[in-house]
């Protein structure tokens, strides 16, 4: 299998992160790309560089005032005195409807959905490598490859059209599913990953051409808490075009299946002519933030039942964080899915 990458992920390296209040390393740090590289080479697949589009893929699902206010933000709060190295928002806009604030913390605070997402003085160098590797893995299966794997980082399934929320900032599995468009007339996405792809809902929530189903960690009790649930179907004419698939925290290998099977029958009903998969692999019984506890062989069990569609599917990293089975979770799906295939 084809996997996209690029090495100027390792520009973002977040050093902040809250849990309970009080402040850490983030999880999402440069090497977990390079363990899951060379896992990757090491099982044998080949590596391609991401192929250089600029904007125009992120444009197609993210907002001009948001690519701005990434592009720029970075440089802008550095001039502010006494401003931290990293872009933090201290204030956020009341649900009621709000104006767009001119002010650096504000749009920070508007852009910013929480504290997992602090952006670097090069974040948005990475965020915009992360939507090529998405946008050349894209552009294979559109000419014709069964599959492609795209290595991003930073992830983006959290991401909204002018959000940046939980290590995402360009959401690379909608950019892939809008940039399918181009050729199908319905495209399916389906994401493991332990948290909810919220980001990705938000983007196709009132639309009937693509389908978006969430396999992940119940978020009454899990992030990103406030969506995810299994009532929010969509709305308008995107309603019945979403469905979210809530596990009990600590669920293992057979209610991940099971849901996996009820994921595949909607799919299978839809009727889509291509798929995305936002992988994560942070469902894993061994990844720190221990919401799953999916094994390898799960990992591979799930990627065979995906692989059985027959469908040219995209397949776009997201999360999955420092452990010892991190690359060998990833060689356990690319496995599965090739052996699904054959």
């Amino acid at each position: 299998m084809k996997i996209i990458y690029s090495d100027k992920h390792a520009q973002h390296d977040p050093q902040s992160f809250f849990v309970r209040g009080v402040k850490q390393r983030s999880a999402e740090q440069p090497e977990r790309a390079e363990r899951l590289l060379a896992a990757a080479k090491g099982a044998g697949h080949e590596i391609v560089g991401a192929k250089a589009h600029g904007t125009a893929p992120a444009e197609t699902v993210h907002t001009p005032e948001y690519i701005d206010f990434l592009k720029t933000i970075a440089r802008d709060w550095a001039k502010l005195p006494n401003a931290s190295v990293e872009v933090m928002p201290n204030v956020h806009p009341a649900r009621y409807p709000a104006t767009y604030p001119k002010a650096l913390a504000g749009r920070a605070g508007w852009h910013q959905v929480d504290l997992a997402c602090p952006i670097g003085p090069h974040t948005w160098d990475a965020a915009l490598a992360a939507s090529e590797s998405a946008a050349t893995a894209t552009d294979l299966v559109l000419d014709g490859a069964h599959e492609a794997y795209a290595l991003c980082r930073p992830p983006g399934h959290h991401a909204y059209a002018d959000m940046a929320g939980g290590f995402c900032f360009l959401n690379n599995t909608a950019i892939a599913a809008q940039r399918l468009r181009q050729k199908h007339q319905r495209v399916a996405v389906l994401d493991v990953d332990v948290h909810h792809g919220n980001g990705t809902q938000g983007i196709f929530f009132e639309r009937d051409d693509v389908l978006t189903i969430s396999i992940h960690a119940d978020p009454d009790n899990y992030y990103p808490y406030f969506w995810g649930h299994a009532h929010e179907t969509g709305v308008g004419k995107g309603h019945g075009f979403n469905l979210n698939l809530p596990l009990p925290l600590g669920s293992g290998d057979a209610p991940w299946l099971a849901a996996g099977d009820k994921a595949l029958a909607r799919i299978r009903d839809f009727a889509p002519t291509v798929l995305v998969v936002a992988l994560g692999l942070d469902a894993s019984e061994s990844d720190p933030l221990q919401g799953l506890k999916v094994t390898g062989a799960g990992f591979h069990a799930m990627a065979g039942k995906i692989a059985s569609l027959g469908l040219p599917t995209v397949l776009v990293q997201e999360g999955g964080y420092l452990s010892d089975d991190l690359g060998r979770n990833l060689v356990q799906f690319l496995s599965g899915f090739e052996k699904g295939r054959s």
